[in-house]
């Protein structure tokens, strides 16, 4: 089995567990003022690491809900067991498993899967991007007036101003203006060609490695810049490459 089949199986697997629990009493294992974390994800993620590391017992594991395997592989499997999981806890059906493999840094194969809707997003670096077996683009969007933007406003204050400062700026000039809740399907939206952008001051690693290999191969443009407090989290800036993303941040 390839890494991206492999991927792609346990995005899936994963995917079965999670619309199982949907729409059920979640149990909460951390909450805050503007987060939650579950035990669903930290079962998806066991689930993920399993049959990862079952099928590649040498291989590193680095998660939102901790790391497994052999730290020190070149090998590297980045994975979101549950992006959106406020949506999910609140019964929206707007999640995903964001799974991407690096290895000696570099992003080579990533998959996003929507259990919800049905949808799978799927790269190799090398490839095409894919949706559901179809390759997909970004849209041939050109001008901001034309766009659909989605703006991330993460979880602590300054991230939040700025989020929210960035929104009502580009509200005075794109189509619509979207904040979704899950930064790895907004970036698979943008490959697909639904979204035109997607603009956030923090983000973490897991949340957009698979996204970054599958814009940039589905013809659009990532920008992270690494935060100074936090290696693993960026500013990103994600768009088609056509519209001048740049004029409203």
């Amino acid at each position: 089995m390839s890494d991206l089949a492999l991927a792609t199986h346990a995005a899936l697997e994963a995917g079965k567990f999670l619309h199982e629990h949907f729409g059920k009493v979640a149990k909460v294992d951390e909450e805050c003022h503007h987060d939650i974390k579950l035990a669903l994800d930290k079962e998806s993620q066991e689930l993920i690491t399993r049959i990862l590391l079952d099928a590649c017992p040498g291989d590193a594991l680095y998660g939102e809900e901790g790391i497994a395997g052999n730290q020190q592989s070149d090998r590297q499997w980045i994975v979101d067991p549950i992006d959106g999981t406020v949506n999910f806890f609140y019964g929206i059906p707007h999640f995903c498993v964001s799974i991407a493999l690096r290895i000696q840094g570099e992003i080579v194969a990533g998959v996003i899967h929507d259990p919800m809707v049905g949808e799978t997003w799927t790269v190799e670096k090398g490839g095409p991007a894919m949706h559901n077996g179809v390759p997909i683009q970004v849209s041939g969007r050109a001008k901001i007036e034309e766009s659909i933007l989605f703006v991330g406003c993460g979880k602590d204050g300054e991230a939040m101003r700025t989020g929210m400062e960035r929104f009502a700026r580009a509200s005075l000039r794109a189509r619509k203006m979207r904040m979704m809740g899950s930064a790895a399907l907004g970036m698979a939206y943008i490959a697909s060609g639904r979204l035109d952008a997607y603009v956030e001051s923090r983000i973490s690693l897991w949340d957009i490695a698979a996204g970054q290999l599958l814009v940039e191969t589905a013809g659009g443009k990532v920008n992270l810049t690494p935060l100074s407090d936090n290696s693993d989290c960026y500013s990103i800036v994600a768009s088609n490459g056509r519209i001048p993303i740049e004029e409203i941040l």
